[in-house]
């Protein structure tokens, strides 16, 4: 018998890659990970004649921008790669990205592929002497496009579609 895995918010994972710099700069650990998010502006028109329904199709696909609240680290990479993108000779240098949710045993189950990532905004805490490892309060970065893997069987969405004739001699999906 297999127990259920559920997912939970705060069992993730994030690695950022940027070559040249650091084969896995980002060695961080996040307390909060927002701004994983895709949105499409459907093409929407009337065909003609049929003034009671619309037609959409895909349209252009637009991403957020990631943001990486209360982290730790033991290096300065995050640092290194932003210090590195502010250069004049350097301003094309960007990331690929790895957010990754693990279920309660620690087993991968989705992966959000991140890439071309730049980094947009780095900003330090409060300094607190009592603290030993390197901090951050927060981590903007913007995204060219993300990709979806499902780890697990159990993870995925099985969409099965057809396509066929209506009977009112339309193309669809079914």
């Amino acid at each position: 018998m297999v127990a259920n895995r559920i997912f939970t918010t705060f069992n993730f994972l994030v690695e950022i890659r940027v070559e040249g710099v650091a084969d896995q700069l980002c060695k961080a650990e996040f307390a909060e990970c927002d701004g994983l998010e895709m949105s499409m502006e459907p093409k929407t028109f009337h065909q003609g004649g049929q003034n009671h329904e619309q037609v959409h199709l895909a349209g252009p696909v637009s991403y957020s921008q990631l943001t990486l609240k209360r982290g730790m680290s033991r290096d300065f990479g995050l640092w290194r790669w932003f210090t590195e993108v502010i250069k004049t000779d350097r301003r094309g240098l960007r990331g690929q990205g790895l957010v990754v949710m693990l279920d309660g045993a620690q087993q991968k189950q989705i992966t959000f592929k991140l890439k071309d990532c730049l980094p947009i905004k780095l900003r330090v805490p409060a300094l607190n002497a009592k603290e030993g490892g390197i901090a951050i309060e927060e981590l903007q970065l913007v995204y060219a496009a993300m990709e979806v893997d499902f780890d697990s069987p159990q993870a995925g969405l099985t969409v099965q579609t057809s396509v066929g004739v209506q009977a009112q001699g339309r193309i669809g999906l079914s």
